[in-house]
């Protein structure tokens, strides 16, 4: 869900990014966003997370250059994963947007089918031929069966923007209700044809063919559903200004790089406290948040402005 939720914004603002700037200047500013970030992070945060994984659970230190994602397959890009997968779809849709494709005919219901009917055909294929599983590598890392999915998203975010669906007025909330009472219907279809697949491998509900129809069936329909609720709940319920709403979208950006050492920190402090579990969770949920908007907030609003008036 994050991930589709960040390729989604992501999408809806390249418009707007492109009309700023052109050509190689809008690379330029979509590499200084995206990789530079990318770069000290897989260079700090990804060995700090080691280093907290395996103190967290006793065990020795390791040589120092094991710490990077570069040095082991099993330790990867973990989180940050997306940002090298961002700018590569920045870089696409560049390309795509000197063909001038005409969208005049498209609207949001058609895009939403053409999404799901195309991320079926593409998973169910890909599941097939058995080409399921993530592509590793020291600068980009993607799951294969979703890679392009990620992409027909990021494209639908930029849809959106040019269709100004956010500018459309507020008609019946009938079908938000439905799909929001409904929705559940095919996640679980997903998971349950999900659980068994790893729970007994090799013996199928109906058959292997049937099984996999099932399973992405209710993937990209789950997903469909997802996607409408996402951008009527902003319609709807978020559509407007405020000093709250502005904050959160200037810092949340910086929040999603750092969350997991933050998370991490914490759940270290209270590893061996008496908490009950689920208050363990939520104040590890809440405390993550809070900590993480307050240490960016921090920086931005302290420490970078007097950078700035030093300079």
């Amino acid at each position: 869900m994050r991930v589709v939720a960040y390729g989604l914004l992501s999408g809806f603002f390249m418009p707007l990014s492109m009309e700023k700037k052109k050509g190689w200047a809008f690379l330029k500013s979509r590499f200084e966003r995206l990789i530079i970030p990318w770069i000290v992070a897989v260079l700090t945060l990804i060995p700090l997370y080691k280093i907290i994984f395996l103190y967290s659970r006793n065990l020795p230190r390791e040589s120092w250059t094991t710490y990077f994602h570069w040095s082991n397959g099993i330790w990867n890009q973990n989180w940050l994963w997306f940002l090298p997968v961002l700018f590569l779809f920045d870089i696409l849709y560049l390309r795509l947007s000197r063909a001038n494709i005409k969208i005049s005919s498209i609207t949001l219901t058609k895009a939403l089918w053409a999404i799901f009917l195309i991320g079926f055909v593409y998973s169910f294929c890909m599941s097939i031929f058995k080409f399921q599983g993530w592509t590793k590598t020291i600068l980009i890392d993607f799951q294969n069966e979703r890679l392009f999915i990620y992409f027909v998203i990021f494209l639908f975010g930029s849809l959106c923007y040019k269709l100004k669906i956010f500018e459309s007025d507020v008609t019946s909330k009938k079908l938000y209700v439905v799909i929001n009472c409904t929705a559940w219907i095919p996640l679980n279809l997903y998971i349950l044809v999900l659980i068994n697949f790893f729970i007994r491998p090799g013996n199928f509900i109906f058959s292997e063919i049937t099984d996999r129809i099932l399973l992405w069936f209710g993937f990209h329909l789950s997903l469909l559903c997802l996607l409408y609720l996402m951008v009527t709940t902003f319609r709807y319920y978020l559509n407007k200004n405020g000093k709250i709403l502005k904050a959160l979208n200037e810092n949340s950006y910086y929040v999603y790089i750092m969350h997991v050492i933050v998370m991490g920190s914490i759940a270290l402090i209270m590893l061996n406290t008496t908490i009950p579990s689920l208050l363990k969770y939520l104040t590890l949920a809440v405390s993550t948040w809070v900590i993480s908007y307050l240490i960016v907030y921090f920086y931005r609003n302290l420490i970078k402005a007097k950078i700035q008036a030093n300079r």
